[in-house]
């Protein structure tokens, strides 16, 4: 007999439907086909939904449902400009320590000349991407730094998937990830950040030609329909 998921686990699905378009935004979702979708019973959902709601993820409506939110693209263009502050903040913390633990094996991850990701723009390479910088962030040890690059990462999620416009985006990625790597094992914390600067805004850049046309492409408001 299968185990019934936990309001955590209810709430850790949810949360990443919802970060990659899986549950499409606007959707509506009742009590009722949740309980459904999940087999479980009305108490671990709500618990769920107010956690998401707490997350700014989903909006509680009393007597209507509650709709996964929508999405804001000027919203996420400043995330971008956050993320440029926290990720040179990062590279500033791993300058700081006498042996960064992990640094040169994730330098090595990306060399360009082995391409451990593959070539082809696939979604293994696109999230081995943005762990990169989750790892980085791991590498300054600072816990604060490595949360707040999380969360700024998931907002931005939904747009930076579709920020890889050709295949000279994929030899670009290898190139940047390495060098911003190998300039911080030299002890250049100014090249190291400026090239950080740069390949955020080449993706802040992308970013910005991604519509929502795009984004709801494919992906239907009814997700939840069959579980009425």
């Amino acid at each position: 007999m299968t185990a019934k998921l936990n309001t955590q686990e209810i709430y850790a699905q949810l949360r990443r439907m919802i970060i990659d378009l899986e549950i499409p935004p606007a959707t509506r979702m009742t009590e009722q086909q949740l309980c459904n979708y999940f087999s479980v019973s009305r108490t671990p959902i709500r618990a769920a939904l107010q956690h998401l709601a707490s997350d700014g993820l989903v909006e509680i409506k009393p007597k209507q449902g509650c709709f996964v939110r929508n999405i804001d693209l000027e919203l996420i263009h400043e995330y971008y400009d956050v993320r440029v502050v926290l990720e040179n903040m990062v590279l500033g913390a791993i300058a700081k320590l006498p042996e960064p633990t992990g640094l040169i094996e994730l330098a090595t991850s990306w060399d360009p000349a082995a391409r451990n990701f593959g070539s082809e723009i696939t979604d293994e390479l696109k999230h081995a991407e943005e762990a990169f910088h989750l790892q980085l962030a791991g590498v300054s040890q600072n816990r604060v730094l490595e949360r707040y690059i999380g969360d700024v990462n998931e907002q931005i999620r939904v747009v930076r998937l579709f920020g890889w416009p050709d295949a000279q985006s994929v030899t670009d990625t290898y190139e940047e990830h390495w060098r911003i790597c190998q300039a911080i094992l030299q002890g250049d914390l100014a090249t190291a950040q400026s090239d950080m600067t740069a390949h955020i805004r080449k993706s802040q850049d992308n970013a910005n030609r991604v519509t929502i046309k795009q984004l709801f492409q494919n992906h239907s408001a009814e997700f939840f329909s069959d579980y009425a």
